[in-house]
């Protein structure tokens, strides 16, 4: 598919909760384009070897903090990525004000964010069809979807994709990639 919209992002990030189709969808996306980059944010969770903290729905400062520097962390990775001419694509569960925020520490313009919102029941289906757990520790898809609907700002484009298979998804997501931009 092409990608010549006149309001391309640079920078594409794309949310949602566990198991919403995040990883696939973006791996989707980048691959269709000519120099794209997946950063894949949880990796900034995972190279923390101890002393990490929790991440629970009651939260905490040191939860907090850490959330923080992993979304900090990926902008700089972005960044660079884009100032090497890529098209980034850049994928985690950034929820609440963390997605308020996130666009502030990316300096490449422009920016674009997509919510992946399928249905809570949709969401349980897919989570019991991977191989990975998401849900622990406190979270439920309705705590989850909950604080995606009622906490998260309608920056972007936000798309239910409960009855769309990944290939669809992306394939919407670059058909309307001028929804996508956020400044």
């Amino acid at each position: 598919m092409p990608y010549d919209s006149p309001l391309r992002p640079q920078v594409l990030l794309i949310t949602g909760i566990m198991a919403s189709g995040k990883s696939t969808v973006a791996q989707r996306v980048a691959e269709r384009l000519d120099r794209s980059v997946h950063v894949r944010g949880d990796v900034f969770r995972r190279m923390i070897v101890t002393g990490n903290a929790a991440i629970t729905p009651e939260g905490s400062e040191e939860m907090d903090a850490e959330l923080r520097l992993r979304y900090r962390l990926s902008a700089m990775v972005v960044d660079e990525y884009a100032k090497a001419g890529y098209t980034v694509i850049v994928q985690d569960i950034i929820l609440g004000q963390y997605l308020a925020a996130y666009p502030k520490h990316v300096s490449t313009r422009p920016f674009g964010a997509v919510v992946l919102a399928p249905r809570p029941e949709v969401v349980v289906r897919r989570e019991a069809e991977r191989p990975k757990t998401g849900y622990a520790g406190g979270w439920t898809v309705e705590n989850l979807d909950d604080q995606l609907r009622r906490n998260t700002p309608r920056l972007g484009l936000w798309l239910d994709n409960s009855d769309q298979t990944p290939d669809e998804t992306a394939d919407e997501i670059l058909a309307r990639l001028g929804e996508t931009i956020v400044e």
